[in-house]
């Protein structure tokens, strides 16, 4: 089972009832403040952070004095606007003290589901934990209408863990794991401590939403669990309202986890060198025999492109002998790749107009 002090990457998912006291639409700063200690401590062990955080809506509701029920589309828009503000200004409030920088990162689901956007996404997401920023990750509420109506944060938490290679994402909930039914109806009904498959019959005990400022029910985690574990992050669910959740995690509260199969390294791997090709890039012996040796692919060791494809598309890496060497996301499309082909990463922007990326293909983006 997964500890938290042996994590390298790890994603906490905040649910709207955890951090907004429900009858007076307050920060519940106390425990707040408690996460920002277990942040400290989890980056003092040496992980990386990010924070996937609910909040905007119900915090935005309590300023605007809204009803707790639910609202028109204009004023959950409206209420989030307001909100997002106060909730990047709160985390880094709590923050600062432990000399932690954060940043608010705004998305959608689509910017997942896209392959250009989810390259973005992914280097900028990439370049703040470079940094040592704690990003504090939101829904944009603000735009993405269908998400307020149906969406979650439990799926984006996922989505997040995924896009930035997490080996751990912890749910944050208002119950303390996946149950064999819904406790609160069922009193025979048990938690399941740990969790290594989700079959037909484990997808079966899912309930619905509880809480009225939460949207996330147990379908949702069920579904960021499969989306998760799949990519190689283990994931729990633990009840986050105590003060200190992740350092009572750590110390054995109760949860349920689900064990991932794979490394999210070697997950990404075979996801990408799955995906079908849309074009093909040959390169000279020099870089044949750098991305052999775990390097990125450098515009200068480019002989050949052919194809047409995006950015974010899969292209196949051939050998100066077309044999097939490697598969890899391209961070050009293919009319940039082959303007820039031969030519030094310091030349791009001549050549193209505007400044690019070092690499056409990083090495995180690469299946051999």
């Amino acid at each position: 089972m997964a500890t938290l002090s042996k994590a390298r990457r790890l994603v906490v998912k905040i649910g709207s009832a955890l951090l907004v006291d429900r009858k007076t639409g307050l920060l519940r700063g106390d425990w707040l403040q408690s996460l920002a200690q277990d942040v400290a401590w989890i980056k003092g062990q040496g992980a990386n952070v990010i924070l996937v955080s609910s909040g905007s809506i119900a915090l935005g509701r309590g300023v605007l004095n809204l009803p707790l029920e639910n609202l028109p589309l204009e004023q959950s828009q409206a209420a989030a606007a307001v909100g997002q503000i106060r909730l990047a200004r709160a985390y880094e409030e709590a923050l600062n003290p432990y000399s932690i920088t954060t940043a608010q990162v705004l998305v959608t689901l689509e910017d997942s589901e896209d392959r250009r956007r989810y390259l973005n996404s992914r280097a900028t997401l990439e370049t703040l934990l470079g940094l040592g920023v704690v990003p504090i990750v939101n829904e944009n509420d603000t735009v993405a209408t269908d998400e307020i109506r149906y969406g979650d944060n439990d799926r984006l938490a996922a989505q997040i863990a995924v896009t930035v290679g997490a080996d751990q994402l912890v749910l944050l909930s208002d119950v303390d794991g996946f149950y064999t039914g819904n406790p609160n109806e069922n009193a025979a009904a048990t938690r399941f401590d740990v969790i290594d498959e989700i079959t037909p019959d484990i997808e079966a005990m899912a309930g619905d939403a509880g809480s009225g400022l939460s949207k996330g029910g147990m379908k949702t985690k069920l579904m960021a669990a499969k989306m998760a574990t799949a990519a190689g992050c283990a994931m729990a669910i633990t009840e986050g309202s105590v003060l200190n959740p992740l350092k009572s995690l750590e110390n054995g509260s109760s949860s349920t986890w689900f064990t991932a199969k794979l490394d999210p390294h070697a997950a990404r791997k075979r996801w990408i060198s799955a995906m079908k090709p849309r074009g093909r890039i040959v390169v000279d012996d020099g870089a044949a025999k750098a991305l052999k040796n775990g390097k990125s692919l450098l515009p200068a060791g480019i002989v050949e492109v052919s194809g047409d494809f995006g950015r974010g598309d899969p292209v196949a890496i051939l050998d100066p002998s077309t044999r097939r060497l490697a598969q890899g996301l391209s961070r050009y499309t293919a009319q940039e790749a082959d303007a820039i082909k031969g030519r030094k990463s310091s030349e791009i922007e001549a050549t193209l107009g505007y400044p690019g990326r070092a690499a056409l293909i990083h090495r995180d983006d690469l299946a051999l």
